[in-house]
């Protein structure tokens, strides 16, 4: 760079100022600035970075100062809406009264206010920029245009000023556009001293026009496009992958990795967090090949640096930008990333820098990841099937501030640049620990690799240990065994999988009192003295060896070896005294049991790799941050650097992201259930009978004295079906009366008939039956398409028989337009074919040769057959695209189904409506109930020019149609984890609905918080707050373990753990904040409760997660009112255009289609031990609605009791099958009635006690069979 002498005049100030959206270049241009001060004195350069000022109002303010008062402002890369909205008026005001303003690389609205000489980009394209817009090439696809490579663009950038230098006028301005341009993203100190010179030697004016010429620029300086970096390497930048050093010869390399680097921080001089990750790549043994590529495509990259003669080179891939791999924060394509990335086929991790923070931030932080850091780093690279997200770097913090992420406990100096980056110490040596343990998985002989096989135990002593949701864990784990000895593993596999099953759960453990076989004992003496991190546990569950799975002297290591593969039985979260305390409360530890579970895995048995068996386990819900783990955080210490595996239920793609993020986890999807058709049954189907033969009779038919018997008849089997009142008798001489109710009862019967329900349990290794596949698919043409197909059309399909040929023939297609048809028919055929094959034990087998897993979106089957086929990497929705336009107007349709059924039942329009949002229901939906708050609300989503969601806007009134709803939405921590930009958006809709210059009767959310503030005295935003969760790192309200072990007395207790669980308000920013008052004064205006049902395969029944929310709140807000009861209503979507349900028929629904569904309970027992654990959780999960919202019908026991526990032969199948499981059921039908949700006359209490008794005396060993006596 060309530097004059200082000039002997006074020094002119100029005020220059950068506004970005990183701190990148920020040490680069502060050199620039130092040298450009040797000839300009009086210049000043003041950086504002929206990574430091995003949420900052002192920092904005400073930035908004510092532009006002400037004389040359440059902004770039301001993308995203909150970067840019908090300078956006100050940069618009001051665009006229400023040298020059250039704004480039950014959103739309932000490149427009670029103000250069002649130059006015507010103003429509014309002269020369108008030539240049049509000289740019134009793509064949919108996918070629995003996915244009950076060299290319590059080499356009450069050829523009060329092509401008010798056209006078406006064109001067243009090339001043585009140099600077150019000095930008060639950004190194040298580029940026250009940059500012060349600005000032053309624009700047009045007093400073005497600053023109005391700098001479040069042309931009150039730098590889595409290259290979080393800090070792001369000139650390090359174009040759043939000028890395070899720090590992050849002879002794472990093996190979590729990284992928910005390159804007390597011509910048910035990569202090890249040169120790690279350091410790080597000290491991690895040959590291670090690339870069122009722009944020990295294909150019892994092309020419990681394949060499089409052959790949490397044995595993790290992406240190923090960016997808094709795209940035403006963009992304997956599709693109996953097909070069399956081409390489090795493991593939995002590592990331925090951003948008400093290390000293991260570390203290519960949370862990920023909203925006989790979006861009974490979520977005996962499209692609990046693995194993970790934190590697940052800026560090202030001088003297210290990162408490981990033991080390780095403190900061004066040394430490707070511009540059910083690497982790601990986070770093973790990645290169891993990656090298994932080199070696690739690398070893399959005959010598040793797996561990983890199967889960929750809650314990239920008898579910080796149970996983829809799955049949043991059939599944006999058939991956003989996957795994087929492909040449070490291991001996037992003949069957009762066999297996057998040896795992029963084996030793009588003998030992566990409560499966003892593999192992670790002594105490042992325990503490490898234990690292003893002394956190020890504070939580004192010395060792602990109560969990010990004999007092020893820690059991439960589970059984078959060669080289170890089946073991993970540990419960720890249960001594308060049930469940650990999955839920802050600063807690796992158990002594647990901590040495996974040591003995990583250590003793020396497991190449693991793999977690069935959603889900209890690793990832250890206490840690959220996102963007530190060496503090459980999940991470207990995994360590073992490569983890996880099989997953294809419909859950919320809570394998969570396994992904905080346990390092690839996912391996599996299908859930065949659906079928409830059908009817016994009793439902002489009523059937009966209403068509009533239907058949004319109505002067009705009036006969026989007929009279008929309709008693059909009152009578109703009313034995609890689908009716046996008394009073209906009045037969009513002939409009009867024909209503039998009307109605036809509509009932039909409902149960056709409902979809799971059947069974999926196993691994296993495909669909013929019949399976034909009620699959048939559920699947109604969730994709809508359509109700013929059963023989879709059996003639899966027989075979070719589509022409089903069209031709068949008159049940005529319905259909013909091209129709044959669209449909090809997608199921398609579907079918995928569904044939088994992809899954294939994958598990991929998966531990160290190779690719190609990424998939998780969802229901039937509603998106994308999930297709099972065996990939599950990712969620992408977040900024939620909620989708299709999640929004349906939203909207089924808010108005919600206020229609409340305006039907209560003769009014709610004025407010307590919501339950999880995040599973949300990424399967693309935001459904996303869309259903809002519209209630009378809010829409508002999207960036980018298509990224970027805030809230509200429908006026006049449009809206009615008064907007007050919403109290409650969280899952699930949601609170995934989609912190939809957490925000709700937050602000709630706001400006709040904020809106409304009339109180036509707007309730203004009403109630204008109340609130007047009774209390505080701001509108805070009594606008109307999205509540969990605080960070907590999930669950807790109330769902009170119930599941009877451990509360009264009500209040329920609503109480609820309130404590729940209370913290997320605003605007995103961030909670306890705010108990606050809650029960919104909860007290609730007039009714709600909860979406999203999932085919799952009920209000099936899980505990339901009432646990949903009930918590109802019960929450019944304590808010003094006792007052609301309505409960389920939004059912899992069928066509979906159906409001009071909680109550809900129940019922679920009870008769499932539970006392012979189809449903045989399918289940079909699967022996883990069918009898599923009917066990649904009456338990039946009780806790109970328990919650008291709307559970006496009925539903009283048939319960009489199908399970009073039916000897049924009792006897039980008790074989699971004896735990099936006394836990008896037990809980006497729980019911003691706490007088139903009850039982006399005679069948006597019954009831006497075969829990009997069940009882079974899980003992005491019991004798009264007819096996008989027989001796």
């Amino acid at each position: 760079m060309a530097v004059q002498s200082k000039s002997k005049k006074e020094a002119v100030p100029i005020r220059l100022v950068l506004v970005t959206m990183d701190t990148h270049l920020n040490s680069a241009a502060r050199r620039a600035q130092f040298q450009l001060q040797r000839v300009i004195p009086g210049l000043s350069l003041q950086i504002h970075a929206a990574s430091e000022f995003t949420g900052n109002p002192e920092l904005i303010e400073k930035a908004v100062q510092d532009i006002a008062r400037g004389d040359i402002v440059l902004a770039t890369m301001l993308f995203m809406e909150d970067h840019y909205l908090p300078v956006f008026e100050a940069l618009k005001a001051k665009r006229d009264h400023c040298d020059a303003m250039v704004c480039a690389m950014s959103a739309g609205e932000v490149v427009k206010l670029t103000k250069i000489g002649k130059l006015d980009m507010s103003k429509p394209a014309s002269g020369p920029m108008a030539i240049l817009k049509k000289l740019r090439p134009k793509p064949k696809t919108e996918g070629e245009k995003q996915t244009s490579s950076g060299a290319k663009q590059m080499k356009v950038l450069r050829l523009i000023p060329q092509i401008l230098r010798w056209i006078p006028g406006t064109a001067q301005d243009v090339r001043v556009y585009f140099l600077t341009l150019q000095y930008w993203l060639g950004g190194s100190e040298e580029n940026l001293f250009n940059l500012f010179s060349y600005l000032i030697n053309r624009y700047a004016a009045g007093p400073r026009e005497a600053l023109q010429g005391l700098a001479k620029p040069t042309d931009p300086v150039e730098y590889p496009d595409l290259g290979v970096y080393h800090p070792r390497m001369k000139n650390r930048l090359s174009e040759k992958l043939s000028d890395l050093p070899k720090v590992i010869p050849d002879s002794k390399r472990r093996g190979r990795v590729g990284l992928l680097l910005l390159r804007s921080y390597l011509v910048s001089g910035n990569s202090g967090h890249y040169d120790p990750v690279i350091a410790a790549l080597e000290a491991h043994g690895l040959q590291v090949v670090p690339a870069f590529a122009a722009g944020l495509d990295a294909r150019p990259a892994i092309d020419t640096y990681f394949i060499k003669n089409n052959e790949v080179t490397v044995d595993a891939v790290i992406s240190l930008t923090g960016f997808s791999l094709v795209g940035g924060p403006a963009y992304n394509d997956a599709k693109a990333a996953e097909e070069v990335l399956a081409k390489l086929d090795v493991p593939y991790i995002a590592a990331h820098p925090v951003e948008f923070q400093t290390l000293t931030q991260w570390g203290g932080s519960d949370r862990g990841l920023m909203p925006v850091e989790s979006t861009i780093m974490v979520a977005i690279p996962e499209l692609d099937g990046a693995t194993q997200p970790m934190v590697y770097g940052g800026r560090p913090g202030a001088a003297g501030t210290t990162c408490t992420g981990c033991h080390q406990r780095c403190t900061f100096t004066e040394d430490h640049n707070p511009q540059d980056m910083f690497t982790c110490v601990e986070r770093t040596a973790m990645l290169a620990a891993r990656t090298a343990k994932l080199v070696d998985l690739r690398n070893s002989d399959k005959a010598n690799r040793k797996v561990g096989l983890v199967i889960f135990n929750f809650p314990p002593n239920a008898g579910h240990t080796g149970t996983a949701a829809y799955l049949n864990v043991f059939e599944s784990l006999h058939q991956t065994m003989l996957g795994l000895k087929a492909d040449g593993y070490t291991l001996t596999v037992p003949d069957t999988p009762e066999a297996l099953r057998k040896e795992i759960i029963e084996g030793n453990a009588q003998q030992y009192g566990a409560e499966a076989n003892v593999h192992t004992i670790i002594s105490a003496d042992e325990h503490v003295k490898r234990e690292r991190w003893l002394s956190e546990i020890e504070a939580q569950w004192g010395p060792a060896p602990g109560k969990q799975w010990s004999n007092g002297s020893g820690i059991f290591i439960l589970g059984k070896q078959y060669g080289n593969v170890l089946v073991t039985v993970q540990p419960g979260f720890g249960f001594e005294g308060d049930p469940m305390r650990l999955l839920f409360e802050k600063g807690f530890a796992p158990t002594h049991a647990f901590s040495a579970f996974y040591r003995y895995l990583r250590e003793d048995f020396a497991a190449n790799a693991v793999l977690h068996f069935g959603t889900h386990g209890a690793l990832e819900f250890m206490p840690g941050k959220q996102a963007g783990m530190s060496g503090s955080c459980w999940p991470d210490r207990l995994i360590s650097d073992l490569p983890n595996f996880y099989l997953y239920a294809s419909n859950n793609p919320s809570e394998g992201a969570l396994a992904k993020r905080r346990a390092g986890a690839t996912l391996i999807s599996y299908l859930t259930p065949p659906v079928t058709q409830a059908g009817i049954y016994a009793g439902l189907a002489d009523l059937k009978t009966s209403i068509e033969r009533w239907r058949g009779l004319s109505p002067e038919q009705r009036g006969e004295e026989e007929d009279h018997d008929l309709a008693a008849l059909i009152q009578a089997q109703a009313a034995q079906m609890d689908l009716c009142k046996a008394e009073p008798l209906w009045d037969v001489h009513d002939a409009d009366d009867i024909q209503q109710r039998v009307t109605k009862l036809y509509e009932q019967i039909l409902e149960l008939e056709y409902t979809l329900i799971p059947h069974g349990m999926h196993v691994v290794g296993s495909t669909p039956s013929e019949s399976e596949r034909v009620d699959l698919l048939s559920a699947m043409a109604i969730g994709s398409f809508s359509q109700t197909l013929p059963n023989s059309v879709i059996t003639q399909l899966v027989q075979g028989k070719s589509i022409q040929t089903i069209v031709n023939k068949n008159v049940d297609l005529q319905e259909f337009a013909r091209e129709e048809a044959i669209a449909i028919l090809e997608k199921l055929q398609h579907w079918d074919q995928q569904i044939q094959e088994e992809t899954e034990i294939p994958s598990i087998l991929k998966a531990l040769d160290g190779r690719f897993i190609r990424p998939a979106p998780g969802g229901d089957v039937m509603r998106n057959p994308e999930v297709l086929p099972s065996g990939r990497n599950l990712h969620g929705f992408d977040p900024f695209r939620i909620p989708s336009a299709f999640a929004v107007k349906d939203g909207a349709k089924q808010a108005q189904k919600i206020l229609q059924r409340h305006i039907d039942d209560a003769k009014a329009l709610p004025e407010s409506i307590a919501l339950v949002l999880w995040g599973s229901d949300n990424l399967k939906s693309e935001g459904g109930q996303i869309g259903q708050a809002l519209a209630l609300l009378g809010a829409l989503p508002r999207f960036d020019g980018y298509g990224r969601l970027a805030g809230a806007t509200l429908i006026p009134l006049a449009e809206l149609g009615r008064p907007r709803i007050d919403v109290v939405i409650t969280l899952s921590g699930i949601f609170r984890d995934l989609m912190p930009l939809q957490i925000k958006l709700l937050a602000e809709a709630a706001y400006l609905a709040a904020a809106a210059d409304e009339p109180i009767e036509q707007n309730f959310v203004r009403k109630h918080a204008l109340a609130y503030m007047n009774e209390h005295g505080c701001d509108l935003e805070t009594a606008a707050l109307r999205v509540y969760g969990n605080a960070d790192g907590t999930y669950g309200a807790n109330v769902n373990h009170l119930v599941e072990h009877s451990v509360w007395d009264e009500d209040d207790e329920l609503a109480e753990t609820y309130m404590r669980r729940k209370g913290f308000a997320y605003g605007k920013s995103g961030k909670p904040v306890c705010n108990n008052a606050l809650l029960k004064s919104v909860l007290a205006d609730v007039s009714m409760s709600y909860q979406n049902l999203e999932s085919m395969e799952l009920g209000v029944t099936t899980i505990d997660n339901y009432f646990d929310t949903l009930g918590g709140i109802t019960k929450a807000v019944k304590r808010a009112k003094g006792g007052e009861e609301i309505p409960v209503y389920i939004g059912d979507q899992t069928q066509g255009e979906g159906v409001v349900r009071t909680l109550s028929e809900q129940v019922s629904l679920e009870t008769r289609t499932r539970m006392l569904n012979p189809k449903w309970f045989e399918g289940m027992l079909k699967h022996g031990y883990e069918g009898v654990r599923q009917i066990e959780v649904h009456i338990t999960n039946t009780m806790g609605w109970s328990a919650t919202t008291g709307q559970v019908q006496p009925w539903v026991y009283k048939q319960l009791t009489q199908t399970f526990i009073l039916d000897p032969k049924m009792r006897e199948r039980l008790a074989q099958l699971n004896p735990t499981a099936s006394a836990r059921m008896a037990n809980r039908l006497m729980e019911a009635s003691n706490r007088n949700y139903w009850q039982p006359d006399d005679e069948m209490r006597a019954a009831m006690k006497q075969a829990s008794e009997e069940l009882e005396d079974r899980l003992e060993g005491v019991f004798e069979n009264p007819a096996m006596q008989r027989a001796g």
